[in-house]
């Protein structure tokens, strides 16, 4: 049955005078009103867009024109992929010296241990590529990468559990409220396409079993920047936006009439109240209207080669693997959407780390160098900065019972290991060096602020420059303190 001729079947002579009465008041305000499809003013072309720059964005020519962040959610081990310690093997079971640890704060979970006994890591590293990069056994997939990355192994952070770190990590604040690094980024220099929203995050699941933070939504939202800057989550099973299908009776062009009469009506509040959330709401049912096309051609993957299938690995077909959110940030950004955020979750190896970080590895692996590798073959990674990140690092003691083939290891939030590639980043490096015991930094520290500062810049936006009015401050994403471009990772 079709609802809207069975509707009119239905309708009354009052009903129809009385509908026909607002319908003729909200014609008369389209008129009047500024259309909802004129992004701006008539004349410049970069009005014309959906999500245009600001006045004045780019500050220089950038070298990355998009980014893609894989945030690894949980907190990977340093000391199990990337921070390779092999003298560590000697001091299995020993106690964590106290000129090592100095004092620092730990979290709840371990700080009722009577030992903090030390735990080499139970994995295999090499070196790889002409870099000699050391690479542990867990990711033989982007051991092959090394030459095209730039390895960070001092990222330090204030924050010490998930919430906060991860909230700090993309929004440069463990306060919730302040806007993320995608919302900044969009908000700064907009997006080409029209069609597609210029922040996508991507959820996809996992393998192991193991403890999983949830993903609060602010590591997407735009806080106090204009709501439409919220990064727009895509679902990883079922259909990627809900309620994406117009119901049935309902064609494009009824649609398109009804979006425009709406518009109208916003338009006419705004002019009266000047509430910013209405022409958000105008901009959110445009944007949603064009989902509506570009959306199903975005994840459907039938005009994609077997040979880059084959490269993504035998998941890539299945709807929410690591996979296929890879194949579909690369088809994104092909698109020219600005910011893609893939969240994996399940780093979190409080304890049995060998057999849950296997199960993580496995996930990303494969993935991420398919889409490295992707991404150079079509020219795309040169002007594509691409991320790999967690909030922060493990301990280099054991939490909980350490075996020779078990161990669990806290959050350390005094070092982590991050690697970036394209976009301006200089290829085959390891920047930075912690101590023997990978707790403290021996050398070039990386903080949080400082990460961020250089991706903005590789995106050729200078931080200190990027501010926002809230509450009566300049707001940034770099904060306050003084951030630092990291420029010996940088061509």
């Amino acid at each position: 049955m079709n609802p809207i001729p069975e509707y009119m079947n239905r309708l009354t002579r009052r009903q129809f005078f009385g509908g026909a009465g607002l319908a003729m008041g909200g014609l008369a305000l389209h008129w009047l009103a500024p259309r909802a499809g004129a992004a701006g003013v008539a004349g410049n072309p970069l009005d014309a867009r959906v999500f245009p720059p600001r006045p004045g964005f780019p500050h220089f020519a950038p070298t990355a024109k998009r980014i893609i962040y894989l945030h690894m959610n949980g907190g990977p081990s340093q000391l199990d992929t990337f921070d390779y310690k092999p003298a560590l093997q000697e001091r299995f079971d020993q106690e964590l010296p106290d000129s090592i640890r100095l004092g620092q704060r730990i979290t709840t979970m371990t700080s009722g241990q009577k030992r903090f006994p030390v735990a080499p890591s139970l994995f295999q590293f090499a070196r790889h590529g002409q870099s000699g990069a050391w690479v542990s056994e867990l990711l033989p997939w982007t051991a092959k990468l090394v030459d095209d990355l730039a390895i960070v192994r001092t990222v330090h952070t204030t924050a010490i559990n998930h919430d906060p770190a991860c909230t700090f990590l993309m929004t440069g604040s463990e306060i919730p409220g302040k806007a993320s690094l995608g919302a900044w980024i969009s908000y700064g220099l907009g997006s080409e396409n029209n069609d597609l929203p210029a922040f996508v995050v991507l959820t996809p699941r996992r393998s192991s079993k193991g403890l999983a933070q949830p993903l609060y939504t602010r590591m997407w939202g735009s806080g106090f920047l204009p709501g439409s800057y919220n990064g727009v989550a895509l679902r990883a099973q079922g259909d990627p936006v809900l309620f994406l299908k117009s119901p049935p009776g309902m064609d494009r062009s009824t649609r398109r009439a009804m979006l425009d009469s709406l518009a109208s009506l916003n338009h006419h509040a705004h002019a009266r109240h000047g509430d910013p959330d209405t022409l958000t709401r105008v901009a959110q049912y445009e944007m949603a209207f064009r989902m509506q096309t570009s959306v199903p051609e975005l994840t459907d993957f039938a005009d994609e080669s077997p040979a880059t299938l084959d490269l993504y690995g035998p998941e890539v077909k299945e709807p929410g693997t690591v996979a296929a959110s890879c194949l579909l940030a690369r088809r994104l950004v092909e698109r020219d959407v600005r910011v893609v955020q893939i969240c994996h979750r399940g780093w979190d190896q409080h304890g049995n780390l060998p057999a849950e970080i296997r199960l993580q590895c496995r996930d990303v692996d494969q993935p991420c160098y398919a889409l490295i590798t992707d991404l150079k073959q079509r020219g795309l990674l040169d002007d594509t900065l691409v991320i790999w990140a967690g909030e922060f690092g493990r301990t280099v003691y054991s939490q909980g019972t350490l075996s020779k083939t078990n161990y669990g290891r806290d959050h350390h939030p005094r070092c982590s290991s991050v690697w970036l590639a394209g976009g301006g980043v200089k290829p085959g490096i390891v920047y930075g060096e912690t101590d023997d015991f990978s707790y403290n930094i021996a050398r070039d520290p990386v903080s949080i602020h400082d990460l961020n500062a250089t991706l903005l810049h590789c995106l050729g936006i200078d931080h200190a420059k990027f501010a926002f009015k809230s509450q009566g401050l300049d707001q940034r994403l770099t904060g306050v303190e003084p951030a630092h471009v990291i420029k010996g990772i940088l061509v």
